[in-house]
């Protein structure tokens, strides 16, 4: 968008009634967000969706955590990482048990087999990455990671390593 008609849009945002989507940097996320499941499909199959493969990457990188920990590695909420860690119990991937310090808190690893699975996976999820970036230089790659983190960070969903 040009200076001008970013300073014309922000002027009379008030006044009009639509906005052009193209130029609305939600839609564009959105929008994004969308080709990078259809790349995520197509590329590692159904077998295992990208935020399971969050958490199994999480689970090795950590050596294990509790359900909480996986919550703020992924930024997820705590319904959602009970439901992926009950359907990855239940494919054998991971398996929780209770720690001897705090009866309370699980415990989540990984099995062997879950081990297996993200190893398959790896270069699923790296090739997705190069897909979705194919048309940027390595610059742009570094640039736009470091955007979408900037964009993050400023609304307080810090990026964890760990993930």
């Amino acid at each position: 968008m040009t200076q001008r008609r970013q300073v014309a849009a922000t002027a009379d945002a008030g006044e009009r009634h639509s906005l052009y989507l193209p130029e609305h940097v939600g839609f564009l996320i959105r929008r994004a967000q969308q080709v990078h499941l259809a790349v995520w499909a197509q590329e590692a199959g159904p077998e295992l969706s990208n935020v399971q493969f969050g958490v199994l990457n999480v689970l090795h990188r950590t050596g294990g955590a509790s359900q909480r920990e996986l919550c703020d590695a992924l930024d997820l909420d705590r319904s959602t990482v009970a439901g992926l860690v009950a359907r990855l119990e239940a494919r054998g991937l991971v398996e929780r048990a209770r720690t001897s310090a705090d009866r309370r808190r699980n415990l989540v690893r990984l099995t062997e087999a879950g081990a297996a699975e993200l190893r398959r996976f790896v270069p699923h999820a790296a090739q997705v990455d190069a897909s979705l970036t194919a048309g940027l230089s390595e610059d742009e790659r570094l640039t736009l990671r470091r955007l979408l983190t900037r964009i993050l960070d400023a609304h307080g969903h810090h990026v964890n390593g760990d993930a």
